[in-house]
């Protein structure tokens, strides 16, 4: 070329402006009446692979002609020669992990097992900072860390896992990153000793990299080089650029990368010129955020320079949308409001989050109208259908199958789905999920399914007998990663395939499936790496492989004009219409991750970047987001119960703001926003129905049961409406998927122990009577608890008043002896309307020489107050009813000596027990079931509740919610 094209150096553009095409107006502009293959020689490396598609699609909308070569810096690797070879990120992971297994294996103390995987994560993490900002091992070796608590040393054997790596030869392969390091050195060297004759652009980072400054700063020095950078804020007043050289204090700025570059190239950047002359969107904005983003230590510059923007306040925030919404799942009906409406009007939107949390709830939000937005990221490969199905399947392998695991598994949409086996399996799941899953023990055993098998038809034994060898017992001792790989992948493809299928049906087919396949495949070949562990290790470790491999949306479905990007993706992007999703604190910025293994003195002594560097990126990048032409900023105000914090960026736009114009620009840009959340909250309006009453329903008299325990009378003076659902419409609770270690297992346990205490005390109480409780109970749980934390806490808790039960049954057995324990008795109630009987299962009933009987009641929890005895809790005074009149055992007692609740707490508490006490109780029992059976009264919902946060299990059926429990109610007469 006889003339250069270009000066060569640095450029800015400003905040704001659609960065890709002010890249290729200055770049026409600059080449205008050119030939075109001198244009086609121009070289422009950009950051990202979507920023070059970018480019190339804005390309296809220019004039004919032979665009420039644009790339992306990835592809400098692609380019240079005699680099060592490529060491697989999984690989060096899993080296990574089986020396760290090692490490804790040697001294257990430095962390758990389960932690090695997200441990060699970390230490992966550290390894790439230190290959791309050209940090040698022994800068981190020889710091100066006085610890007393030894954290440091700690750290240390940690990180001489990977001085080996740093300093090892590299002919059996290099990190990727290093790689590019290399690549981008090669790169700079051949052009220093042959500087290319044609154009040679880098656009679109910032420079935060060390690698990628260095290569930078080669090409802006190159006789036709350019660097462009972005968001250069052109309203920040040199004093300020010459305070943010300060990483420890300034380092959170949004310009503070770009002016760490400058300085490190000998540039100033208040001075650095335009590569195009295109202002931004709305320049009174980008003034407004320049002051508004100011460093902390000159914040007082508000007050002297916020005046002078007050007549321009107006139309610096015409633009903006303030979206506050009250919860995150309003927060995305919102935004997925205004994207909808984008592609009404044509107008092409995106949302910017680094929240993918959010990106998926807008995504699902979508759906409402078909809309699949052109997402960057992706979906994690382990949130899809065939990661979970793998993960579900790593459980089984690695640990007994327990009921809900189990049941998740056989009903995941991938299990039993080849060759048309999917319907038949599900025949037997749900019968196998009421009366195994819902009704065994914590752990689901061959055994017990076969059991089960055996009670049914052939189709049933068959589908057991193809899943019970499946659930064989798990792996116990350490084994190599490749031989668990190859057992999960047996595993996963025998229950994908189904009962007689070897075809794995939809496991490894559509995007997610290739992807879990490629990611299986990937993980087997470098299996050998990992060496041996732990089989409970091996389900984090897949999560940790599988959740690195995003899954994109099929691009064939992706809606042209809607996206969402990441913060980086949005750097070189732009859209009309930009949606600045999740600003909160925690969010957008995210908050720096706390590092296991420098310190921030230690990190900077290092010459590693500090945490805060990733804060001020974040800043950039909402600088250079916010200064689009029309902009929605969007938060939530609560997350789950707790209530969230703006993020920075947003709470000093809206302070200065508010502050220059009280009542003025601030709530325009709420009402705003505003308007979209209330045609939100309005979609999924129905027409309201009147909030249900109480219900007190009454059926006639003869559905009364016939016969009804003790312990339902309580129910039915409580709530009559549950005696209803249960005993007359027959209605019962389904019980939970899994058993557990809850209350009603922990009675039964001790009246177990109990009983078989009197059983063997019953000739005489023994001198070691405590000693005696405490080693039956730890014989009954061992038999009766499968959970070993919880039968440890219950022995612990029973031997702790054993000595107090033993002391009070010296008393008890002073006032009779035991005769009846786990007792049935049963009498008829008369006179009444109609036949009715009583039932009672005592827990313990002892009789004196005279005939006379003792009624006791063990209870596990608290017991109620003598007041609330007296009303609601006549469980003995009725058992004595019944056995008065004969109903255990026909034995007629003389009286009866004792009523006495023990509560297993070390508690008790007395009723009375004269004849005219249990006769007028017996009456008043008697008076109410006769009034039941006359139809004469209804069946309220909870209509005396011990606490008001009771629940019980017919509050649903009832309705509750729509009513409170003060309400009145009507009686309704039911047929």
């Amino acid at each position: 070329m006889p003339e250069p094209l270009l000066t060569p150096g640095v450029y800015g553009l400003p905040p704001g402006v659609d960065f890709a095409a002010e890249v290729l107006a200055g770049l026409r502009a600059r080449t205008a009446g050119l030939p075109a293959e001198d244009c086609a020689r121009i070289e422009l490396w950009v950051n990202t692979e979507r920023a070059r598609r970018r480019l190339l699609a804005l390309l296809e909308d220019r004039p004919v002609g032979l665009p420039p070569r644009i790339r992306a810096l990835s592809e400098l690797v692609d380019d240079a020669a005699g680099l060592p070879p490529v060491m697989p990120p999984l690989k060096r992971r899993l080296e990574l992990a089986r020396l760290v297994r090692a490490l804790i294996a040697a001294a257990p103390d430095t962390a758990g097992r389960a932690a090695a995987y997200p441990l060699a994560e970390g230490l992966a993490e550290l390894l790439s900072e230190m290959h791309i900002e050209g940090v040698a091992f022994g800068a981190v070796a020889g710091l100066d860390a006085p610890d007393d608590a030894g954290h440091w040393q700690r750290a240390l054997s940690f990180l001489r896992l990977i001085r080996d790596v740093l300093e090892a030869p590299e002919a059996a392969g290099a990190d990727p990153d290093r790689r590019m390091v290399l690549a981008m050195a090669a790169r700079a060297a051949r052009w220093a000793a042959a500087p290319p004759r044609h154009p040679v652009l880098v656009a679109g980072s910032t420079g935060s990299r060390g690698a990628t400054a260095g290569f930078m700063r080669t090409v802006a020095a190159l006789p036709q080089g350019a660097v462009i950078l972005p968001g250069l804020d052109v309203d920040l007043p040199r004093q300020v650029w010459q305070r943010l050289d300060d990483p420890r204090h300034a380092a959170d700025h949004p310009q503070f990368g770009l002016a760490a570059f400058c300085r490190d190239s000998g540039l100033e950047p208040w001075a650095l010129p335009r590569w195009t002359d295109t202002p931004p969107p709305s320049p009174p904005r980008a003034a407004l955020l320049s002051l508004a983003l100011r460093p902390a230590p000159v914040t007082d510059q508000w007050l002297a320079e916020g005046p002078g923007l007050t007549p321009t306040l107006g139309a610096a925030t015409a633009g903006l949308t303030l979206l506050e919404a009250a919860d995150p799942q309003a927060e995305a009906q919102a935004v997925a409001l205004i994207l909808r409406e984008a592609v009404a009007d044509g107008v092409p939107a995106a949302l910017v989050t680094p929240d993918r949390t959010l990106a998926r709830r807008v995504t699902a939000a979508l759906d409402r109208w078909g809309i699949v937005p052109d997402d960057s990221a992706g979906r994690p490969l382990d949130l899809t259908p065939p990661g979970t199905f793998l993960r579900l399947c790593a459980q089984l392998l690695t640990a007994p199958p327990d009921p809900v695991t189990l049941a998740a598994l056989l009903k995941h949409p991938l299990c039993a789905a080849g060759q048309g086996a999917r319907g038949a399996h599900l025949e037997q799941v749900g019968p196998l999920e009421l009366k195994v899953l819902r009704d065994g023990g914590p752990v689901v055993t061959p055994q017990v399914l076969r059991a089960w098998a055996d009670r049914g038809d052939a189709a049933r034994r068959a589908w057991i007998d193809w899943l019970a060898p499946l659930l064989a017992p798990p792996l116990r001792d350490p084994a190599p990663l490749r031989t668990l790989v190859e057992r999960h992948l047996a595993l996963a493809t025998a229950l994908a395939a189904g009962p007689g299928g070897a075809d794995p049906g939809p496991l490894w087919q559509q995007d997610a499936g290739r992807k879990a396949e490629a990611a299986m495949a990937d993980l087997l070949e470098h299996a050998e790496a990992g060496g041996a562990l732990e089989p409970g290790e091996y389900p984090a470790l897949l999560r940790g492989v599988l959740a690195g491999v995003s899954v994109p949306p099929a691009p064939y479905r992706s809606h042209p004009g809607v996206a969402i990007w990441g913060t980086l993706e949005a750097r070189t992007q732009s859209a009309p219409l930009t949606i600045l999703g999740g600003l909160n604190e925690g969010i957008w910025p995210r908050l720096p991750r706390p590092d296991p293994w420098l310190s921030r003195d230690m990190r900077a002594a290092s010459g590693l970047p500090l945490p805060e560097r990733q804060i001020g990126l974040s800043a950039h990048d909402f600088q250079q987001a916010v200064g689009r032409p029309r902009v929605v900023l969007s938060r939530a105000l609560r997350d789950g119960e707790a209530p969230t914090v703006p993020a920075r960026w947003l709470l000093r736009l809206t302070n200065l703001a508010e502050g220059l114009d009280p009542g003025g620009a601030v709530p325009a840009m709420r009402a705003r926003g505003a308007r979209y959340l209330d045609i939100a909250a309005r979609l999924d309006d129905a027409p309201r129905l009147p909030p249900a009453p109480r219900p007190a329903p009454r059926p006639p008299g003869q559905a009364f049961p016939e016969s009804l325990s003790v312990t339902r009378i309580e129910t039915l003076v409580r709530d009559p409406y549950a005696l209803y659902a249960a005993n007359i419409l027959r209605l019962k609770p389904l019980p939970p998927l899994a058993r557990a270690a809850d209350a009603l297992l922990r009675g039964i346990s001790l009246h177990a122990v109990m009983a078989r205490f009197l059983d063997e005390t019953r000739a005489a109480l023994p001198a070691d009577a405590a000693a005696l409780l405490t080693r039956l109970a730890a014989q009954e749980m061992a038999a009766a608890v499968p959970w070993p934390a919880s039968r440890v806490i219950w022995r612990q808790r029973l031997a702790g008043i054993a000595p107090w039960l033993a002391e009070t049954e010296t008393a008890r057995r002073a006032v009779a002896s035991p005769w009846l324990h786990e007792e049935l008795g049963e009498v008829a109630v008369t006179p009444l309307p109609r036949p009715f009987r009583l039932r009672a299962q005592a827990d313990r009933v002892d009789r004196d020489e005279s005939g006379a009987v003792a009624i006791y009641d063990y209870k596990t929890g608290n017991l109620p107050s003598r007041n609330e005895a007296a009303q609601f809790n006549q469980q003995l005074p009725l058992e004595a009813g019944i056995a008065l009149r004969g109903g255990f055992r026909g034995h007629l007692p003389r009286a009866v000596a004792a009523l006495q609740l023990i509560g297993l707490k070390g508690q008790e508490l007395d009723f009375a027990c004269d004849t005219d006490s249990l006769n007028e109780t017996w009456d008043r029992f008697r008076e109410m079931v006769a009034a039941y059976q006359s139809g004469e009264l209804p069946y309220p919902a909870r209509l005396r509740p011990r606490l008001l946060r009771d629940s019980g299990d017919y509050d649903q059926l009832a309705r509750r919610g729509e009513w409170a429990d003060g309400d009145p109610w009507t009686a309704e007469d039911v047929a």
